[in-house]
């Protein structure tokens, strides 16, 4: 009887064991793959100390663990845990910072792409919205600004003793106007600051380009190569867009999973995410995916061709709008990554906001197609609360139930992109209103519902 129990304690021990071995060796090269890759864009791209970003970014929880380092003389960083599963990301101007993963740091330096340069503009001289120069008097009557200033600076409070919701920027545009706007210590108006899953809603935007240019329709098969003979043929762009594909993908975080995976250890994101397998119907079954709009970003680039695929965005989006600071990172492999990796100062993001505001209008010319606006704000198939439309989410509520909103005292026609740690693009059509909100929120959240509501409070009486 003692030699069994002895055996099945010895069984336990190396069973357990084991699985700390595996979960190390899967989360290790995640940890700091994260790191090296934040540490990169956030010194070389937002031209942040690095000393800020390693205690700010990467001071708390498992990150905690790592070891971080910059490279100025050859424009990369790198990062361990306790000296093991060493990565290393580099920058490359025009294109931001990409982690070397599955491919040399040689091949990765020397891939042909053309550089993106934004056009040779002072933006002080240009008149908002395009640029930063701002009317010599906007005009503030019938607004609380008390109470608009109020509310502003209460998101820049903490309070607890733990800064845990630490605001870095909040820009609010009404009627096309900026009439509020205000900033961290250490961040200014010219500070690029991380969009991570808003970068879903720029990919909604490349996508309506190419539905207007005709290049792709809504109701076509995804035109995915390794589709075409199985049971995932019938996957739309709509299904794809609306995350309701059907696929069986993993989006989690707190661990190693195909999220993680796809984001920091693939040189694919797109390739490696079209080859989950079909779990539901297409178009019945809503699930976040950071997959699918990574299949949707090399469609986008299949679609386009290598030659003009890294200007696409900036020249058919960013640079029409005055979007200047904007940048969608490639992974390895070339294609941006676009459920997660951007980058942009706060007047951009509302820039793009009002974008969708102006049913992709921009100063008169057409952007986006006609009806896309009202598409993207359109509940996705299979979101029982109607919470999300086409890669922006809704505040719509349950069919027939508008009170179950995730915002119940904002208006339920607002639709919005969302990036993880708090970061907001809320578009309020029936207010004519945009609000941004960048973030680095680690724990307790802000009421987001009671600050919009005082912001909506402090406009003027319709």
């Amino acid at each position: 009887m003692r030699k069994v129990i002895i055996r099945t304690f010895l069984v336990i021990i190396i069973v357990l064991l084991a699985y700390g071995i595996n979960y190390v060796w899967q989360a290790f090269p995640i940890i700091s793959g994260y790191g090296a890759k934040a540490l990169c864009s956030c010194t070389m791209l937002a031209g942040r100390p690095a000393d800020q970003v390693i205690s700010e970014e990467l001071g708390s929880g498992l990150l905690s663990l790592g070891s971080f380092e910059v490279n100025y003389a050859d424009s990369s960083a790198t990062a361990t845990v306790f000296g093991l599963a060493k990565r290393k990301a580099i920058y490359r101007k025009g294109l931001g910072c990409t982690l070397v993963n599955e491919i040399t740091e040689a091949e990765l330096r020397n891939q042909p792409w053309k550089n993106v340069t934004a056009p040779v503009t002072d933006p002080d001289t240009v008149p908002w919205p395009t640029g930063n120069k701002m009317p010599e008097e906007v005009n503030l009557y019938g607004y609380n600004i008390e109470l608009l200033n109020k509310t502003i600076n209460e998101a820049f409070s903490e309070p607890g003793p733990e800064k845990t919701i630490r605001t870095r920027a909040v820009v609010v545009l009404h009627n096309g106007n900026l009439i509020a706007e205000k900033y961290a210590e250490g961040f200014t108006v010219n500070t690029r600051l991380m969009g991570w899953s808003m970068t879903k809603s720029l990919t909604n935007a490349m996508m309506g380009v190419l539905v207007r240019g005709g290049n792709l329709s809504m109701t076509d098969h995804a035109p995915v190569k390794r589709w075409q003979n199985d049971d995932r043929n019938s996957i739309t762009l709509e299904n794809l867009m609306q995350a309701s594909s059907g696929l069986d993908w993993q989006e989690v975080y707190s661990g190693p999973s195909m999220a993680t995976t796809m984001l920091f250890k693939k040189r694919d994101a797109g390739l490696y995410a079209a080859d989950v397998p079909l779990k539901h119907t297409p178009g019945e079954v809503f699930y976040y995916s950071s997959g699918t709009t990574n299949i949707l970003s090399r469609i986008i680039r299949e679609t386009v061709g290598d030659e003009n695929y890294h200007r696409f965005p900036y020249d058919r989006i960013f640079h029409k709008v005055g979007m200047y600071s904007m940048v969608i990172e490639p992974d390895p492999g070339g294609t941006f990554v676009g459920s997660s990796f951007s980058y942009a100062t706060a007047r951009d993001w509302a820039r793009f906001g009002l974008l969708y505001l102006n049913d992709g209008y921009w100063m008169g010319e057409r952007i986006l197609p006609e009806g896309w606006v009202e598409f993207t704000a359109t509940p996705a198939k299979g979101a029982k609360r109607g919470e999300y439309g086409a890669q922006f989410w809704l505040n719509a509520g349950e069919p027939g139930n508008h009170s179950n909103r995730t915002y119940p005292d904002v208006p339920e026609d607002m639709f919005y992109c969302s990036g993880y740690e708090s970061q907001y693009v809320w578009i309020i059509p029936s207010k004519n209103l945009v609000v941004v909100k960048l973030s680095l929120t680690t724990g307790a959240e802000m009421d987001d519902n009671a600050f919009l509501k005082n912001i909506i409070a402090a406009l003027p009486e319709e």
